[in-house]
């Protein structure tokens, strides 16, 4: 369907009080979701494995029982099994195998019954899918601590990766920050090879079509291929004979040199990189190195981890870390933009809260690369030193920025030229920026075994460096006066796809891409009469849903990607690709108007919009990820701006966001 025959062009908006009436009434339910001391933080939720493998952890270390949050649990895991029998990466998305080899034996653990229908259906698919043999890495590395297959299913990683030196081809500085701090304890593990203690004794043998001691080859991901999967496959046969023969003196030390660098970024309660995988699996580490329940680090790393739990009436679930920075720093800019006093006063607190949290004494590990930068930067949770990010820092640079700008005071001046002096100095070779990392580009690391999920680094991404363009202009720089801007504006226009979107790395996804370019390269100056706005637009509208909205499904992210992939609409891509094409310049679009409408109209009687499905990415094909808050405050900050601008006699979008 072309992009004329999906708008009405005899579309009639509706009227300025009725949109006036959405705007006050989802500003003040999302001001009645805030916490009380100036920050939101919403519900971060992502697939089965998460709350499985927090089951399979209790019982691992033989916990006692909690039956009643483990039948809560199993009621979520129960509910998001999919229509073919296994488990989805996202809701209503195809079979993982992984997934659902996790989901099975974490309710096979809470104790359903095999011969439950829901049991039956899930064996079976997963059986029709190759087994629990053909799960991944890290479900493997699961299995062989449980004992359910050999150790010879996991790909060797000796503990001695600790003493390599940085010009190995392979060193902890050149991959990405969830890797290293999920890999670290890990190697430990690895070294000592435990066992669970599974106290009930549950296996899961029935899902594996060949005996598992019999398998000879395990599964790469689809990513890797000739040669590098190859060479790297070759390494490992030969790790594989050498490991058990490492000098014990050099293991030894290796082992200190993991648990010291796991100590040092513990965290607190708040956990080490403060993503559920690297904490359970540094708690692991402690109880295999024999550290006693009453020492602080295991007590710090088993709390972090519980603090992730939510916990309902008929439900729970285990989230893959929280949100608080991102959340209340978006939530800001979305109460700005409606430009009503309370909500002014609501984004100052938020400023207020998000002040502190700023990095400026501690150097993390981005500093391996850019050793002589002041740290400047936020993390993404409440506290996360060693780790924070550019996508963050950017965020909320500009929010006190646009908080500050008209007023005589500037309280946050300081914070943000640190935060900009940071943004600047991380900025990679070819003019983007990656989330953690600058620089972090050693792509053959992806072809290496332990590597099958394909995200081993941190690469500049157009989503991110996006923001940091967007900041740097909001700020005053220009494409004339700054070096560091025309790089990432060209970075940007350089990244366009054919089709006039974007990729975009870390929500889904061309459209995210799209949102965040556009208003970039607004933000920079870039006349809208060039080719870059006119191919997004064409190529918004042309997806534009009949039901006015956005949806975009994360099967995008496929490796045989050929183009868009129809979705059902969301409130949240819908105010994204709305936000984009008012960027554009383009908010007197018919296709505009329609977006406006599908909000209002699927706007819920408590004022803000229910979306079930996931529209943000952990991992590209491997881990996605529902932000709850996205449904609430995108929307509101649509509709605020479409108000603003076809009042304003400019239609040019002022800020950098």
């Amino acid at each position: 369907m072309t992009a004329a025959a999906r708008v009405d062009h005899n579309f009639t908006p509706l009227g300025p009080e009725a949109l006036e009436s959405s705007i006050q009434n989802a500003k003040k339910a999302l001001l009645n979701l805030g916490k009380g001391d100036g920050h939101w933080c919403f519900e971060l939720e992502a697939d089965c494995t998460i709350p499985a493998e927090y089951v399979l952890m209790r019982h691992y270390r033989a916990e006692p029982v909690d039956a009643e949050l483990e039948r809560k649990i199993a009621v979520y895991l129960r509910r998001t099994q999919g229509a073919h029998g296994g488990w989805p990466l996202f809701q209503d998305g195809a079979f993982n195998i992984s997934a659902s080899v996790k989901a099975y034996y974490a309710l096979k653990m809470i104790g359903d019954d095999v011969d439950a229908p829901h049991m039956a259906r899930a064996r079976e698919a997963i059986l029709a899918h190759g087994g629990a043999a053909t799960s991944n890495v890290f479900t493997r590395s699961l299995l062989a601590l449980y004992g359910e297959i050999p150790w010879r299913g996991v790909p060797v990683m000796p503990v001695e990766i600790m003493l390599l030196p940085k010009w190995f081809p392979f060193h902890l500085d050149k991959i990405s920050y969830w890797g290293r701090t999920v890999l670290v304890p890990l190697l430990v593990l690895m070294t000592y090879k435990p066992r669970a203690k599974n106290p009930k004794g549950v296996r899961i043998q029935e899902l594996f079509t060949t005996p598992p001691e019999d398998v000879k080859v395990w599964p790469k991901g689809e990513h890797q291929t000739w040669p590098w999967a190859h060479v790297f496959g070759e390494i490992d046969k030969l790790l594989r004979l050498i490991e058990p023969y490492m000098p014990k003196r050099s293991r030894k030390y290796s082992i200190e040199l993991a648990e010291r660098w796991t100590t040092e970024r513990l965290n607190g309660v708040d956990g080490l990189g403060a993503i559920f995988p690297a904490m359970v699996n540094s708690l692991l580490m402690y109880d295999v190195l024999g550290v006693p329940e009453t020492d602080q680090r295991v007590k710090d790393a088993r709390e972090s981890i519980e603090r992730l739990l939510v916990v309902n009436e008929t439900e729970a679930y285990c989230q893959p870390c929280v949100s608080p920075v991102w959340d209340t720093s978006l939530v800001a800019h979305a109460l700005l933009e409606t430009g009503d006093e309370d909500a002014r006063e609501r984004a100052r607190e938020a400023c207020e809260w998000l002040a502190p949290l700023q990095v400026l004494d501690v150097k993390g590990d981005w500093a391996a690369q850019r050793p002589d930068l002041r740290p400047g930067g936020w993390a993404f949770q409440y506290a996360n030193a060693y780790y924070p990010d550019v996508d963050d820092t950017a965020v909320v640079a500009t929010a006190m920025d646009r908080l500050t700008s008209g007023e005589e005071k500037k309280p946050y001046a300081e914070r943000i030229a640190r935060a900009k002096e940071w943004i600047v100095g991380m900025q990679s070779k070819n003019g983007g920026w990656g989330a953690f990392d600058a620089d972090n580009v050693c792509h053959y690391l992806n072809h290496i075994p332990f590597a099958d999920h394909g995200a081993l680094l941190d690469p500049p991404t157009v989503d991110v460096s996006a923001r940091c363009v967007s900041m740097l202009a909001q700020l005053g720089d220009t494409v004339e006066s700054s070096e560091c801007l025309r790089r990432g504006v060209e970075y940007l226009i350089k990244e366009q796809e054919k089709d006039g979107s974007w990729f975009g790395r870390w929500g889904a996804n061309y459209i995210y891409g799209a949102w965040s370019s556009l208003c970039a390269l607004n933000a920079a100056g870039l006349p809208h009469e060039h080719e870059a706005y006119r191919l997004a637009v064409n190529w918004l509208v042309s997806i534009q849903n009949p039901d006015g909205g956005w949806g975009e499904d994360l099967s995008s992210y496929k490796m045989d990607y050929k183009g868009y992939e129809q979705a059902p609409s969301t409130a949240s891509q819908t105010a994204w690709a709305l936000l984009a094409m008012m960027a554009a310049g383009d908010v007197d679009h018919p296709a505009v108007a329609r977006g406006i409408a599908y909000l209002q109209a699927t706007q819920a009687e408590h004022g803000l919009w229910n979306e079930a499905r996931f529209t943000a990415t952990g991992f590209p094909r491997v881990f996605y990820l529902r932000y709850h808050g996205y449904a609430k405050f995108f929307p509101l900050w649509a509709l605020a701006r479409y108000r603003n601008l076809r009042r304003a006699n400019s239609k040019l979008v002022q800020v950098g966001l």
